[in-house]
């Protein structure tokens, strides 16, 4: 019985591991982004096609663990400075792109009983609009990553709205939680989880690297075997938890963990072994997305005409909502911004599931949403490699370290 568990997860992880660096190399040799074609693999050996292998815990968690890993490399390679010198301009990204795809998604779904067939409540309208609001930071921060524009002005307000998004989209989603758990809001508890995620935010981004600065040198004396990585390692998943704990999202914690050791002397050294995890762990989460998706519950017309109807205007959400928040930038950065908070990836796809939990939206519903969660996430990529298209590090003298492959 032992034996057989071992097999099917090592059958498992090499299914995962090999169909996504195949789809990646196939994607880059037709200068498509490696993103879009590591998602694909997981619909191919998913569920919706071939069926090789299916989500489960361990899925979940190895997806989990590769977009921690990944944010926290980002991190690395993000100084808390450049992060707040944007900050205004993030704010008003985040804001304004919550807005607006909630508007236009919770209307059009309570407004779509003639394609789905019945009668749509409030609340599961509502719903749909907290699905739409939240951008994948771990997704733009693949794609960034893998064009060598991190340090771009673009990517910075991109990666500081999305982590701003995050939080609002998550607050969103508790309200409506309680909603339709409750049929009220507990402001309180929502008030005490937006303080804490704010304080918890200010301690990390303003002591974390003074703390870092005293005590990094005495790492190196300990007598483990590179004390440094695997201190910077222990802070990742030691921050990702206390996210986590607090009610905001495991990645912020990870992000800020990286940003806080961005000035360290060994920065380089640090990113150097955390690119090696990030290309071994993140395939699964790339994957994972793509597993989620089952064709059979968009077999009506009318569903699949909503879930197109919802992917569209979620993208024109988000879009106009950076496109416009960032309107005063220069060059082409208001478009890259509004594309770059267009994926939902594993925020839309949580949310979904939540909601199918509590019974705030049904199978339909559902279906509806996971379309639109894993469609901007395919669809924003090679629109970004346009947009940034002759624009690296390298041209504004700053050499990435970080190369995702």
């Amino acid at each position: 019985m032992e034996t057989s568990h071992t097999l099917q997860l090592l059958t498992t992880l090499f299914l995962i591991f090999a169909a996504a660096k195949i789809a990646a190399e196939i994607f880059e040799r037709f200068k498509q982004p490696a993103v879009a074609g590591e998602i694909l693999a997981g619909i191919v050996i998913g569920p919706a096609v071939l069926n090789w292998v299916q989500p489960s815990d361990i899925t979940t968690a190895l997806a989990e663990i590769g977009v921690i890993l990944l944010m926290f490399a980002v991190g690395l390679e993000t100084n808390p400075r450049s992060i707040l010198a944007v900050g205004k301009t993030a704010t008003s990204v985040a804001v304004i792109g919550v807005i607006i795809p909630f508007i236009l998604c919770a209307g059009a779904i309570w407004l779509c009983p003639p394609l789905l067939g019945q009668p749509v409540p409030a609340i599961e309208a509502i719903f749909v609009g907290a699905t739409a609001v939240a951008t994948s930071v771990g997704i733009t921060a693949r794609v960034l990553a893998d064009l060598n524009v991190l340090s771009h002005k673009a990517s910075r307000i991109i990666l500081a709205a999305a982590v701003i998004d995050d939080i609002l989209a998550l607050l969103i989603l508790a309200m409506v939680s309680s909603l339709a758990q409750t049929g009220g809001i507990n402001w309180l508890r929502l008030g005490f989880t937006v303080l804490t995620a704010l304080g918890f935010m200010a301690v990390v981004i303003f002591a974390g690297q003074r703390v870092v600065q005293k005590v990094g040198p005495k790492l190196q004396k300990m007598r483990m075997r590179d004390p440094l990585f695997l201190c910077a390692i222990t802070l990742c998943f030691g921050l990702a938890w206390v996210s986590e704990y607090i009610g905001i999202a495991a990645i912020i914690g990870a992000f800020l963990a990286g940003m806080v050791l961005a000035d360290l002397s060994d920065q380089s050294h640090l990113l150097h072994k955390t690119e090696s995890a990030v290309n071994l762990m993140l395939p699964f989460f790339l994957v994972n997305i793509g597993m989620q998706v089952h064709l059979d519950s968009l077999a009506h017309p009318g569903t699949i005409a909503a879930a197109l109807l919802i992917t569209v205007l979620a993208v024109l959400g988000k879009y106009l909502g950076g496109y416009l928040a960032a309107r005063k930038q220069p060059g082409r950065i208001p478009a890259q911004v509004g594309m770059g908070m267009v994926p939902r990836g594993e925020v839309g796809i949580v949310a979904a599931q939540l909601g199918l939990a509590l019974g705030a939206i049904n199978q339909r519903i559902f279906a509806v949403v996971l379309f639109m969660a894993v469609a901007t996430t395919l669809i924003a990529p090679p629109f970004l490699r346009r947009l940034f298209a002759g624009e690296t590090d390298a041209a504004t003298d700053e050499t990435p370290l970080l190369r995702v492959e």
